[in-house]
């Protein structure tokens, strides 16, 4: 009986308020029954109903196995099951497991750009409760302590006037409905981690050029409220992982137990 008067009040507003996709910015309607928010994760292909018009959502390519275990690759051959890839065999990882919603491609990409680089920071709401569905996919059995928005520079701050990560993850703890029946218990923490070095671009580095750019870039601010925690570390890209990794090697030598990784998009090619 809730669910069905979840539904009818999704498509009454869903009738007055149609939605706006957040690739193309076209207005639609949304299938509300892929947006009932029970216990279990709903399929990938189900909640992009919520963010994407049809024709948008057609070029929405969700992350599904056989992936890479540790760094959250997506192999091509859609046949087999997860194995490490070789950068993560060659170069072992500091973070315990990567996980994105979607290929860094088409509508997602899209998004992101709109909202990184275009200052349209309405679509962080969205595009949290977007991130917050992968959240419950892959982390709704597995306790998280903290979660840690990867930081700018104050310099890259001031210039873009936002933290793109921070934004995504600011209104978890309101919305933060059951899983597995209980309402699950983390802190966000937005000073934790610090970017004291600024580097120049990520962008067209190379994965050793990139490790080297952001070497010492991040420190803790308070190390005891690091040591012996369980840390999400919550980005929008994933790249090549080299920000995250620097970051997960500055978290566990302060002691922290684990470190996980979470991003909106994987960027990379299916090879």
């Amino acid at each position: 009986m809730h669910r069905a008067l979840i539904r009818m009040a999704g498509a009454a507003r869903n009738f007055i308020f149609p939605s706006r996709c957040l690739a193309c910015g076209n207005l639609f309607r949304v299938r509300t029954h892929g947006l009932d928010p029970g216990p279990s994760p709903p399929d990938c292909n189900n909640w992009t109903w919520a963010f994407f018009c049809g024709d948008c959502r057609d070029g929405w390519t969700p992350v599904r196995a056989p992936i890479c275990p540790r760094c959250g690759l997506m192999f091509k051959s859609r046949e087999g099951e997860d194995h490490l890839c070789q950068n993560c065999v060659a170069a072992p990882r500091h973070f315990f497991r990567a996980r994105a919603a979607g290929l860094y491609a088409g509508p997602l990409m899209q998004a992101v750009h709109r909202f990184k680089y275009h200052g349209d920071t309405h679509l962080a709401a969205p595009l949290g409760r977007l991130l917050f569905q992968t959240f419950r996919e892959h982390f709704a059995m597995d306790p998280v302590d903290l979660i840690l928005p990867v930081p700018l520079h104050r310099r890259k701050f001031k210039q873009r006037g936002f933290n793109q990560s921070f934004l995504l993850v600011r209104n978890w703890e309101k919305s933060a409905w059951a899983m597995d029946g209980e309402r699950r218990s983390f802190s966000i923490a937005r000073n934790e981690l610090v970017r004291v070095r600024a580097t120049s671009p990520q962008t067209g580095l190379g994965r050793n050029h990139r490790l080297a750019n952001i070497r010492n870039a991040f420190q803790i601010a308070e190390p005891d409220k690091i040591k012996g925690k369980r840390i999400l570390l919550v980005d929008d890209v994933y790249t090549t992982g080299a920000t995250v990794d620097e970051c997960a090697r500055v978290l566990l030598k302060h002691q922290a137990r684990q470190v996980d990784v979470l991003t909106l998009a994987r960027a990379m090619t299916l090879s």
